[in-house]
């Protein structure tokens, strides 16, 4: 069965992740680094790829919560962008990693993994030592991809 699940992963991951691939959000990091594999091992760790997926607050195949929709529009209105998130954006893949991309973009412009990892699951000021088992998960994840 484990098997199979991550066959499903893969797969759904090659068909949807040409969908956007080009998408971009202005800032001053390298805008050709590529995210993808680490936002594939994220997602197999938060949610084992399943966009539907709820864990108390957190939503989506990235286990989103309402703070970092927030704050990914406080990002956005400083940038003087129009456009905004909603909470049901969450449950959609590509606007999720669009906000992981600008999550990126801002708090991590040097595109450091480890960092946008560990961020990832224990926010900006995230704790090595608190964060260093979902390090490994995802670091793992990653490796197998």
């Amino acid at each position: 069965m484990e098997k199979s699940l991550k066959r499903v992963f893969l797969f759904i991951s090659i068909l949807l992740f040409p969908l956007f691939a080009d998408a971009h959000v202005a800032s001053d990091s390298d805008s050709d680094f590529d995210w993808k594999p680490v936002v594939n091992a994220i997602m197999k760790v938060e949610s084992n790829g399943n966009p539907n997926a709820v864990s108390g607050a957190s939503v989506g195949a990235l286990q989103i919560t309402p703070l970092l929709v927030a704050e990914c529009n406080n990002i956005l209105r400083a940038r003087k962008s129009k456009k905004r998130y909603k909470l049901k954006d969450r449950l959609n893949v590509a606007k999720s990693i669009e906000m992981f991309l600008l999550i990126q973009s801002f708090y991590n412009p040097k595109n450091n993994i480890e960092k946008a990892i560990r961020s990832w699951n224990g926010g900006i000021h995230y704790s090595i030592r608190r964060t260093q088992q979902y390090y490994n998960k995802v670091m793992s994840a990653l490796r197998s991809l």
